[in-house]
């Protein structure tokens, strides 16, 4: 198993349950021992929860028999069935299967735009999402110690790209941190306090229908969130960033989330993708290989319950959930000699929380804003959480933070290092297909 997001955790816990200790030894590659609830990492920068709280330990449960390997794939030879893996001691070993389940999840998207991996902050990663709320807190200080006016204006401006859920979220709980923060900076002129929401698209997160996408609209420009539409980043430098529309805005703060696509491991084997994301059938097997199966982000598996040829299931934390115990019930029934299942799910509706009592919901197609909306939004997240120690955790967050508000703390801990998004993805780490076969052909041959 590659991969320890939703479809890799759901997929090898389900193997784990369904599987006798004789049938099959287990192996999970990941650099990190746990599962990240990525959607809500808008709370953890916003400090309305702590890191620990949506970080789900994979070494918790006393029954967990599944060997840990520490590393990242970097490549994948289905001719020799043999998982290329870079442990984090910086090792190159070759891991030989009989199966392999392809859940190495995605990587932000990014385009040729000048300055941006330099520049920007992502937020797709525990670290950034931290680091970020230390980094917005610091411009808040940073401003309040400036003698110099356009370098007080330039640290309160705040640049969000991406009108999805990751990038609306963002947007509006950190927007509440820095209205509440500054009341407690009485040099501070709060009107200075300007938050941008962009997207090259023409509506904001489009999948909510046209009234509920107005009404997330119309709470984020009333909270003074400056909300631009058809308009991208042309450039972006240490102290500004320049908009496709011409506009240049003085900011220290460029946080980027203006899509996924998949892992580079994909682009390893060789085979055949749907935009970026490997072609797999209804099953989740990618056709001509017996005994490799992909799903989540970094896979395009059918989706069957639309009805339309060509439609794939977008990624979301919904579908990989559901696609992780699909494939492991697959897995077993190769392993018994019986049929697989394709996978058929429809969607249960969308949440969008943008903090406080502010949110915007579609549950099975029924349209909530409001209070009804964020108790739907949050009840949903929070019955979706793995463990019921996250549970107790996420739902002490929540009560501690609306009966006591925040601390306005910034730790300091990763002040000194690099954070912004070239530094935290390791895009660079894949091999080629050939470096792959070669790796491989190496160490079989004893060559050092």
């Amino acid at each position: 198993m590659v991969g320890a997001g939703f479809a890799g955790v759901g997929c090898v816990r389900r193997l784990e349950r369904r599987l006798g200790p004789n049938e099959a030894d287990l192996t999970l590659v990941t650099p990190f021992s746990y599962q990240l609830y990525l959607p809500l990492l808008p709370q953890v920068a916003s400090g309305v929860l702590t890191p620990q709280s949506i970080a789900l330990s994979l070494r918790r449960s006393r029954k967990y028999r599944t060997r840990i390997i520490p590393g990242g794939a970097i490549g994948v030879d289905l001719k020799a069935k043999v998982c290329v893996i870079r442990t984090i001691t910086d090792e190159i070993v070759n891991e030989p299967y009989d199966y392999i389940v392809l859940a190495p999840g995605s990587v932000t998207r990014t385009f040729d735009i000048p300055g941006l991996t330099d520049h920007a902050f992502g937020m797709k990663t525990l670290a950034e999402a931290a680091y970020i709320r230390d980094h917005v807190i610091s411009q808040l200080d940073l401003a309040d110690a400036s003698q110099d006016p356009a370098e007080r204006a330039s640290r309160l401006q705040f640049v969000v790209v991406g009108g999805g859920y990751a990038g609306t979220e963002t947007a509006a709980c950190l927007q509440r941190l820095t209205h509440s923060a500054v009341r407690r900076y009485p040099r501070l002129d709060p009107r200075l306090i300007k938050w941008h929401l962009i997207d090259i698209a023409p509506k904001l997160m489009p999948e909510l229908g046209d009234k509920l996408g107005r009404s997330a609209q119309e709470v984020l420009r009333r909270r003074g969130i400056e909300i631009s539409l058809g308009v991208s980043i042309e450039k972006a430098g240490p102290e500004e960033v320049t908009f496709t529309d011409g506009r240049v805005v003085p900011t220290r703060t460029l946080i980027w989330t203006a899509g996924v696509v998949a892992s580079p491991l994909i682009a390893t084997l060789g085979a055949e993708t749907v935009r970026g994301r490997l072609a797999v059938n209804a099953e989740m097997n990618l056709p001509g290989h017996d005994g490799v199966f992909a799903l989540g982000d970094a896979a395009a598996v059918p989706d069957t319950a639309k009805g339309q040829e060509g439609a794939v299931c977008p990624p979301t934390a919904q579908h990989a959930m559901r696609q992780g115990r699909k494939v492991a019930d697959n897995v077993i029934a190769t392993l018994r000699g019986a049929p697989m299942e394709p996978y058929v799910h429809k969607d249960l509706g969308l949440v969008v929380d943008l903090g406080g009592k502010d949110a915007v919901s579609k549950p099975l197609g029924v349209e909530l804003h409001g209070l009804p909306a964020q108790v739907v939004a949050r009840g949903y997240h929070w019955s979706a959480l793995r463990t019921n120690v996250a549970k107790t955790r996420v739902l002490t967050n929540w009560v501690l933070n609306a009966v006591a508000g925040d601390d306005f703390v910034r730790t300091g801990f990763q002040a000194r290092k690099p954070a912004k998004l070239k530094d935290f993805e390791y895009t660079d780490s894949y091999l080629t297909p050939e470096q792959v076969r070669e790796q491989v052909q190496r160490t079989s041959s004893g060559t050092p």
